[in-house]
């Protein structure tokens, strides 16, 4: 067995009812452009030849209702982020909504994410 991975990550695939929407907000969160899409499938990532976020059309999608688990949240991003307060106002316009918990909101498939302080030990994500 050696250390060399088996593979890398090429996307990470959110369901949802509408791609296009998705994508939508997730690219204007991330500042990310929409470099792929189809009716069905919709990725954001930096440039086509960059892995991202693919949104693929899953019409009877039940949506989290964290922090309860009656329906699990599927998946979880962390957001990093320079001002929480600033960046919490910014997601709300574009169309997220807050959930209970310290700095938690929903996207508008209500997946649940989380806007993080950003770490010492990475560059500010708006510099200047």
């Amino acid at each position: 067995m050696t250390d060399a991975p088996v593979g890398r990550l090429h996307h990470l695939i959110v369901d949802c009812p509408d791609p296009m929407a998705e994508a939508a907000f997730w690219s204007a969160v991330l500042g990310d452009p929409v470099t792929y899409a189809e009716d069905d499938f919709v990725v954001v990532s930096a440039d086509p030849t960059t892995s991202g976020l693919a949104f693929q059309r899953a019409p009877g999608l039940t949506a989290p209702t964290w922090p309860d688990p009656a329906v699990p949240q599927q998946m979880h991003l962390d957001v990093m982020v320079d001002d929480q307060a600033e960046a919490g106002r910014a997601v709300l316009a574009l169309g997220a909504r807050q959930l209970p918990g310290d700095h938690v909101y929903a996207d508008p498939a209500g997946h649940p994410f989380c806007l993080i302080r950003r770490p010492g030990w990475a560059p500010p994500v708006h510099p200047g």
